[in-house]
């Protein structure tokens, strides 16, 4: 049950930032490599910002203001500085390196195990049951995630968010409506950057400390939460195994973070068959290769029946 938990818990908050890499990588088509450091710095800011006395919650709103701005910086030097996609999300992600340095106090590792947090605090020692104690971290994960995803899904839902969709597809139709193509990114970097930088803090609450290199890998994770979401959960492709249901076909922001929560789920099935937790990232990067591989292969098999 231990392991079960762990790996909803931790599937949740890669979620988050699942969310928001899926906007960057399967609308914007967009790499962006910033993720890795905007990760950090949510965790950086939200334990600055616990041991300052700020509200834990209030930090989740700080962080994803703080990636939005990162975002935003990624975008600008794409559009304004034209600089090329992949490279301004890496310069982004060096410096953005330091600057999670600054914000910690120079330091590489901060513990807040004895501060509050959205997790663990006066409110919710008083308030929930105590048979629900062991469920409530999963609880409010689930709360969190599921708002994420619905506030997503009712922005992609308006003017906006179908522009951001189309700037992905056809820049040119964003243009023919006399709408700034540029400035669409931006905004679609920002939000994507706002998430992971939450899920940032949620993980720096939920592991009680800030470590500098936690985002190492996040860009990853997060196209691998994706890649198996999108690509073999939905019937988008006409191969996944939903491709039968008309009806109930699953919303891409759902199977992102179901998505997550597989990922994770064979992370730790990898792990307790006997390789080591230093394995992770070799671990990681063989998984994210067996995903893509799948995935290809999917697509091919569409194309050829087509």
């Amino acid at each position: 049950m231990t392991l079960i938990m762990g790996i909803f818990e931790e599937g949740l908050i890669y979620a988050i930032m699942a969310l928001g890499v899926y906007i960057t990588y399967k609308i914007l088509d967009f790499p962006d490599l910033s993720v890795d450091s905007t990760f950090p710095m949510g965790a950086a800011l939200t334990a600055s910002a616990i041991l300052s006395g700020v509200h834990p919650a209030a930090a989740l709103f700080l962080s994803f203001g703080a990636g939005a701005l990162a975002g935003c910086v990624t975008g600008f030097i794409h559009v304004k500085l034209k600089v090329r996609d992949l490279l301004s999300g890496i310069i982004v992600m060096t410096g953005l390196y330091s600057l999670n340095l600054r914000i910690a106090g120079g330091r590489a590792n901060v513990p807040i195990f004895t501060q509050e947090t959205i997790f663990e605090n006066k409110f919710l020692a008083e308030h929930i049951p105590h048979s629900l104690s062991p469920y409530a971290m999963v609880l409010i994960l689930l709360v969190i995630t599921i708002m994420c995803k619905v506030l997503l899904d009712l922005y992609l839902s308006t003017k906006s968010g179908y522009l951001l969709r189309a700037v992905g597809d056809n820049e040119a139709l964003v243009t023919s409506l006399a709408k700034d193509k540029g400035m669409v990114k931006i905004v679609g970097l920002a939000i994507a950057n706002g998430f992971t930088a939450m899920a940032g803090s949620i993980y720096c609450q939920h592991k009680g400390f800030f470590e500098i290199s936690v985002g190492t890998g996040t860009m990853v994770i997060g196209l691998a939460s994706v890649i198996i979401g999108i690509q073999l959960l939905t019937p988008e492709s006409g191969s996944s195994m939903f491709s039968h249901l008309h009806k109930k076909e699953l919303r891409p922001t759902t199977a992102v973070i179901i998505g997550s929560i597989v990922y994770k789920a064979c992370i730790s099935a990898a792990i307790s068959m006997g390789m080591e937790a230093n394995d992770l990232k070799l671990i990681t990067s063989i998984l994210f290769l067996i995903i893509l591989i799948v995935s290809t292969e999917r697509r091919r098999s569409v194309k050829g029946h087509a």
